[in-house]
């Protein structure tokens, strides 16, 4: 067992203010990344900025073995976040990113380390703030790694690399099958705001009406129920067995405006993390009695006129997504009166139907690859609680 600040370095991310960024990439400038670019123990490059060269030192260019961490965010469920840096890259990060560069040879080992329970669980209980969460070096350089001989930790990385693998070929079938969705829904429909087909269109409050979520406290007990956070949406479009949900305990039985019924859609309605404000899924709790959170807003439909997979899909299209785009300071948010502008195209019902047909069929695949999904994260988590306590 090794101490983590004994056999790492942590290096600051870049400060910058809006002057050094930009527009694009050229000879005086670099890639940056924050904390968005975080997913999934990789770094996607998406949505990223670019900041001048002078404001960079030679250390905080990414170097192969690399783990980038954030390090402050308003949501704290990001805080921690790592992913590994499996070549060197000529990109740097932001001041509320770090980076931890290991001084032991096997890098990709301690990459799993910052993937694991156990780290997870510390940084989530060390990670604290008033309205912003900070993870300070000392909550990383605190933490305890086993050290095994070079070759164990050659070996453990070799398997866990092979899970990964596995989990990251189902995500992109996954992936895949939602690009096929979107790609049926634009050839049926076109853009919605675009609306090239010149479909009728209605007000979405038209069609039917919202509800913000519960408050509730940590202090409430007598009756539980279901609960559907921000944190159980991800990439999900519908949730079909809302019994999976978290639950919460509240003094009294919901009323029924704050009791989820089957064809709802639910929308991120607040979050530090703007990317997430505006996501939306359908739930079919059928009888089993679900409620949702506070920073969630409610759609349930009193039209006949459009179909809830339609809808659903009509609310997730890029182009309505940027209508929805959360507004405010520290915390991003969507209210009813951004919901109440937006514009739904009304196409005939039985292409609606037809779309349907599709969507559930595809769902259908879906569901099949997510039970291997979780079976393989399931799988991971395992071998994590193993190696790494």
């Amino acid at each position: 067992m090794a101490k983590l600040g004994d056999i790492i370095e942590q290096i600051r991310g870049v400060s910058y203010k809006p002057a050094d960024l930009h527009d694009n990439l050229n000879n005086n400038s670099v890639i940056l990344l924050r904390a968005n670019n975080i997913q999934n123990g990789k770094i996607v490059i998406d949505d990223v900025v670019y900041v001048s060269k002078n404001k960079v030192s030679e250390s905080q260019y990414l170097r192969q073995g690399d783990i980038l961490v954030c390090t402050s965010s308003g949501s704290k469920e990001l805080v921690g976040k790592a992913a590994f840096v499996d070549k060197d890259l000529p990109m740097v990060f932001g001041a509320f990113c770090k980076v931890v560069r290991p001084k032991i040879e096997c890098c990709e080992y301690m990459g799993y380390f910052f993937q694991a329970p156990y780290y997870r669980n510390h940084i989530s209980a060390a990670s604290a703030g008033a309205n912003i969460n900070n993870l300070r070096n000392e909550h990383i350089a605190d933490l305890h790694i086993p050290l095994p001989s070079f070759d164990e930790q050659r070996k453990i990385a070799a398997v866990l690399d092979k899970v990964s693998h596995l989990i990251s070929k189902r995500r992109q079938q996954l992936d895949k099958l939602d690009e096929m969705v979107k790609a049926r829904f634009v050839e049926m429909f076109g853009d919605p705001v675009s609306n090239p087909y010149d479909w009728n269109l209605k007000g979405l409050l038209q069609l039917g009406d919202c509800k913000n979520g519960m408050n509730f406290h940590s202090t409430d007990v007598g009756v539980n129920i279901h609960c559907l956070g921000v944190g159980d949406f991800k990439n999900l479009s519908c949730i079909s067995d809302t019994s999976k949900l978290p639950t919460v305990s509240l003094t009294d039985i919901p009323s029924d405006e704050y009791m989820l019924k089957d064809g709802d859609i639910v929308f991120v309605r607040s979050n530090g993390n703007k990317a997430l404000v505006g996501r939306s899924l359908v739930v079919y709790p059928a009888t089993t009695p679900t409620t949702f959170s506070g920073f969630c807003i409610r759609f349930r439909l009193n039209s006949d006129e459009v179909k809830a997979d339609y809808l659903l899909r009509v609310l997730k299209t890029d182009s309505i997504r940027k209508k929805m785009a959360g507004r405010g300071a520290n915390i991003q948010n969507l209210n009813q009166k951004i919901l109440g502008e937006l514009q739904i195209p009304v196409p005939p019902l039985d292409l609606q139907n037809r779309f349907a047909s599709f969507v559930e069929q595809t769902e259908k695949t879906k569901t099949t690859i997510s039970h291997s999904l979780d079976k393989l994260e399931t799988l991971k988590k395992a071998l994590m609680q193993e190696y790494f306590g």
